[in-house]
């Protein structure tokens, strides 16, 4: 008899698992249920959606119930909410939208439920004019209200990947935008200096950004009437006015339903699965924003509400069913934001996480060009680069531009998921052509870097450090330079004129050098190194000083 599997949920996690399931075992029974009234559509694409960028909702669609019986004959059943699992008897209770329940029972089960926005339980959080953005009705009930409410500020609530994006595509409405982010930086996943290109694009285009600053209760303004416009308190007591505001603070695993039946659960509440997204019960699998997998790079237990692993997790719960040997090997948080002119992206872990974890690293910051600086149009991509100081193993990524941003943190995510080294890096072969790259691509660039760093060839003082130890700051750009991006020194020798000019260094304390970018000064390094002097980078130059926030001085 051939067995039946239901699915609960569907979207990236529970769709990729019917359809690979279907492609595995042409006779398998398939069921999919989901309670809301689309089975697989791209949430990723909702704030463009909000803006008009994707013109119709029809283009959200990623595929229908009749898609599916068509093309798969998988029985997708939308307006169906899982209210139970009897896990003895292998059977959910269902309830539809009219009121109606049903029992049905099942051979596997696999639990895709996703996550929820968090909403605090701050006064006045019911109000009319408070949105999250989850899901396709949630974007057309934004769109409606300001449409009808002919909206022309909005207070957006959350500085990560959708508090931007919804930023950005109000902004492109020509709404005024208010965002609001508890935390000194925004998109906190990423380390500080990295963010701040990011942090001042956003207030460049005009956006009302508050750092360190929170919501404390939301009123109606009292002389407007049920409907008039909101009046929101912030923690520092302020007051603002805003005809709607939206919620963008995170999500919260949708586990209720698995918890309810007794399936093991972490302390944050993610369903806690093995390498095969195996459950407690053997024959329960979970998928996607809801589970607490593995982390690639620690092989500590983490959570990663992405589209990708979820569709990932999906098509290897399909062949662990039809009895395929395989394993998710966890996540190492790639992600890429795009917003305000800026593409950011990263992968593997950050220098937080890093020390939190006490793992010995090293960093470096590169700043090239996505192309050849000859071919018209080329733009700089800031890079950070993080690597174990053991064995040169890569262990993250950050890079920030306007162009190719992308495309290089994917090649370091591959790296990283081969167990890459920095000195792999530098010997990469990657597409090389005037319009797309160079020959030293940006992401051997940051691979020689590091692998000289590796080598003792290029000793590296961090920024935090400038001037310790009675350290002499060197700054060997030109005198152009210098008066337009001034930062403190204690000496400045052009480049050109240093090998000229070496009796006015000191060969007793350390010197740390510095210039634009942080070639020149590598070259300077070579140099006074031969020399018998104590010299070393200051990583990244005076690019990367810019960008720290606040920048540090010497002395």
């Amino acid at each position: 008899m051939n067995k039946t599997t239901v699915i609960v949920g569907g979207v990236a996690g529970g769709a990729s698992c019917a359809a690979r399931l279907r492609r595995n075992d042409e006779h398998a029974r398939i069921i999919v249920l989901e309670r809301g009234p689309h089975v697989s559509f791209a949430n990723c694409g909702l704030p463009y959606y909000v803006s008009g960028i994707i013109a119709n909702e029809e283009d959200l669609l990623l595929a229908t119930p009749e898609f599916f019986k068509e093309r798969f004959n998988i029985d997708v059943r939308t307006g169906h909410n899982v209210t139970g699992i009897d896990r003895a008897n292998k059977s959910v209770q269902i309830t539809r939208l009219d009121g109606s329940q049903e029992q049905l029972s099942y051979d596997h089960l696999v639990l895709s439920p996703g996550a929820l926005p968090l909403i605090p339980p701050l006064p006045g959080i019911d109000l009319p004019g408070i949105f999250s953005l989850r899901t396709v009705p949630d974007s057309n009930q934004i769109k409606q209200w300001i449409k009808r409410h002919d909206v022309r500020h909005a207070v957006v609530v959350g500085g990560g990947f959708i508090g931007l994006e919804v930023a950005e595509n109000l902004h492109h409405l020509e709404i005024g935008v208010t965002l609001i982010q508890r935390d000194p930086q925004i998109m906190t996943t990423i380390d500080p200096e990295m963010v701040q290109p990011m942090t001042n694009a956003v207030r460049a285009a005009g956006i009302d950004l508050r750092l360190n600053t929170e919501v404390s209760r939301i009123d109606r303004d009292a002389a407007s009437g049920r409907l008039g416009p909101l009046q929101v308190t912030l923690s520092n007591g302020q007051q603002l006015l805003t005809d709607m505001l939206i919620l963008a603070i995170g999500v919260r695993p949708d586990s209720a339903l698995a918890q309810s039946c007794g399936l093991e659960v972490s302390p944050r509440g993610h369903i806690v699965v093995d390498s095969r997204m195996q459950t407690s019960d053997p024959d329960i699998f979970a998928v996607g924003d809801a589970v607490e997998v593995s982390c690639a790079i620690t092989g500590k237990r983490t959570a990663l509400p992405l589209a990708g692993p979820a569709n990932r997790q999906g098509r290897l719960v399909a062949d662990i069913i039809t009895g395929k040997r395989r394993g998710f090997r966890g996540v190492q948080g790639t992600a890429v934001c795009g917003a305000f002119g800026l593409t950011l992206a990263s992968t593997g872990l950050n220098e937080r996480t890093l020390r939190g974890h006490k793992i010995p690293h090293e960093t470096i910051y590169i700043h090239p060009r996505n192309h050849v600086g000859y071919y018209p149009g080329a733009k700089t991509i800031n890079m950070k680069l993080l690597y174990d100081t053991s064995n040169g193993r890569v262990l993250g990524a950050q890079a920030i531009g306007e162009d190719g941003v992308e495309r290089r943190i994917d090649v370091i995510a591959m790296a990283i998921q081969m167990g890459a080294t920095v000195f792999d890096l530098e010997e990469a072969e990657l597409c090389y052509a005037p319009q797309y790259g160079a020959a030293k691509d940006p992401v051997n660039l940051a691979g020689m870097v590091a692998a000289n760093a590796m080598r003792g060839d290029l000793p590296i003082t961090h920024w935090n450090e400038i001037g310790c130890q009675t350290a002499l700051v060197l700054d060997v750009r030109t005198a152009g330079e210098l008066q337009q991006d001034p930062m403190p020194c204690g000496k400045h020798i052009p480049i050109d004129e240093l090998r000229a000019r070496l009796g006015e260094l000191s060969k007793d304390k350390p010197i740390q050098v510095v210039c634009g970018v942080g070639i020149r000064a590598y070259n300077a390094i070579c140099m006074l190194r031969q020399e018998g002097f104590q010299a070393s980078l200051l990583s990244g130059g005076v690019s990367t000083w810019m960008h720290l926030d606040p920048a540090p001085t010497s002395g």
